[in-house]
């Protein structure tokens, strides 16, 4: 869990303290103002500066080292989707997910050097001291070739629908993961079967208040606790997989190809950090230092991948085809500590869904809502009445949903396809489009629509899979 009074939420788009001013910066009106400006010439070249460094100009009030940056993405990557890895191996077999992990953790990594790249040429020719990233991806596309110049002034808001659907299917997540921590500890404890929609409906309420909480540095002590109790969470999960010998006997090495999907949109969803990156790099003391191949993004990547493999390697070798969504659903059941650790991690998970749907309204109501409203004297209810509303939204969602690895696979085949993959290369095409020439062209449009091929089957066989497998899970 990210503090995101200082720095964001992972998967999140712009929320900080700093972001009214970057906001300001680089939002969607300053790429419009460039268009007014008449940023692209009819002769398509592109204005540069060399002299200007755009992290000269940066005003950060707190800036953060690079170790509590590596930190901050390091605690971004312990949450929900790291329980799943288990999971996911179950679909891959564990050769398939050890070296598929690796993979995609390749790719990622590349895309988010990409993106970061690109935000620093682009912010160098438009001289502002940083960009969040629909502001890059329009910004790029206003420097690409015709049709995308076309398509510049919308791209904008799509890459922000997309983060706000990701970020209500993280809610999603949310509310589902703590259902059914609680309902696996009441059942174990009382000897029933409680159905586990009645335990989103006890958490509804406390939900919508934690989610009333205008100011994030309110929030911030919540994310505090969650980050402690998480790692002694961890702690006591790696106990439960390591007391025995894990053993391959029984475990599937290459899993179904029909599954592979699956898999990869819950490594997506559980790796992909690439909406919080501008953000901690726009906030870093030395953000030239971000980058580089001993770089902080490189660094705690490596890091990143290696956790992910191990919680998903031995997991899936110690609980078999019997893992669950999340594998402490898998954690003995009428053991003491197992049923402390469902407990802990629910309540780390609960208190900071107020984080997580923060983004979702930031979006909502300061890039949409409320500039429809403009000044009125009912501003503050109508407020509310999103806040409540995203909540009854990702509320009634997990409820007609109530599967944890389906939920998670979904939005990351869904989302992050597009945001981690397909985007961060249209980016790199359309900013360097009139930079390049020759073999590095033909470099730059066939390694970038690789990626986009990628994305694009990402996207639509992992949703295609993700929403079957849900269709045939709640026929039955």
């Amino acid at each position: 869990f990210v503090d995101m009074s200082k720095n964001g939420h992972s998967n999140a788009g712009f929320v900080s303290d700093h972001v009214d001013n970057v906001k300001h910066q680089s939002g969607n009106k300053y790429s419009l103002e460039l268009a007014e400006k008449g940023a692209n010439n009819n002769n398509n070249k592109i204005a540069k500066d060399p002299d200007y460094n755009p992290y000269e100009h940066r005003e950060v009030p707190h800036p953060t080292t690079n170790s509590e940056t590596l930190f901050h993405l390091l605690k971004g990557s312990l949450g929900t989707g790291i329980l799943a890895m288990p999971n996911a191996f179950r679909n891959s077999g564990y050769v398939t997910g050890s070296i598929g992990t690796i993979v995609i953790g390749f790719i990622c990594t590349y895309c988010i050097h990409q993106l970061v790249k690109a935000e620093y040429e682009l912010c160098r020719r438009k001289k502002v001291p940083s960009m969040n990233y629909p502001a890059v991806a329009e910004t790029a596309l206003s420097e690409g070739p015709a049709f995308f110049k076309a398509c510049s002034p919308y791209i904008g808001t799509v890459v922000n629908v997309f983060l706000l659907i990701y970020q209500l299917g993280t809610c999603c997540v949310y509310v589902v993961f703590v259902a059914s921590n609680i309902k696996s500890i009441v059942d174990a404890v009382y000897g029933t079967n409680v159905d586990v929609r009645l335990c989103m409906i006890i958490i509804l309420v406390p939900l919508i208040l934690i989610n009333w909480v205008r100011q994030l540095k309110y929030l911030a002590p919540f994310s505090t606790l969650a980050n402690f109790i998480t790692m002694v969470s961890f702690g006591c999960i790696c106990y439960y997989i390591f007391r025995e010998p894990v053993s391959t006997e029984g475990k599937e090495a290459f899993g179904r190809a029909q599954d592979f999907p699956l898999f990869f949109g819950t490594v997506l969803f559980a790796l992909e950090a690439i909406g919080v990156i501008l953000p901690l790099e726009n906030e870093m003391k030395t953000p030239h230092k971000f980058g580089g191949s001993c770089g902080v993004l490189n660094v705690s990547m490596v890091l990143i991948v290696f956790l992910y493999v191990g919680m998903g390697l031995f997991g899936y070798l110690n609980y078999g085809s019997s893992v669950l969504g999340s594998i402490t659903l898998n954690l003995p059941e009428h053991d003491i500590l197992a049923q402390c650790v469902k407990g802990m991690l629910a309540f780390a998970i609960y208190i900071t869904h107020g984080l997580a749907c923060y983004v979702a309204i930031d979006i909502t109501w300061n890039d949409y809502v409320g500039k429809k409203l403009g000044p009125q004297r009912n501003k503050l209810f109508w407020e509310y009445a999103v806040r409540t509303g995203l909540v009854l939204i990702t509320f009634l969602l997990a409820v007609a949903i109530p599967n944890l690895e389906l939920f998670i696979s979904l939005f990351g085949a869904l989302c992050l396809s597009a945001l981690g993959l397909a985007f961060p290369a249209l980016i790199q095409i359309c900013a360097h489009w009139y930079e390049t020439s020759g073999l590095r062209k033909g470099w730059l449009l066939l390694s970038n629509f690789v990626l986009i091929i990628v994305g694009i089957l990402g996207l639509v066989i992992g949703t295609y899979t993700s929403l079957k497998e849900i269709v045939l899970t709640f026929s039955e």
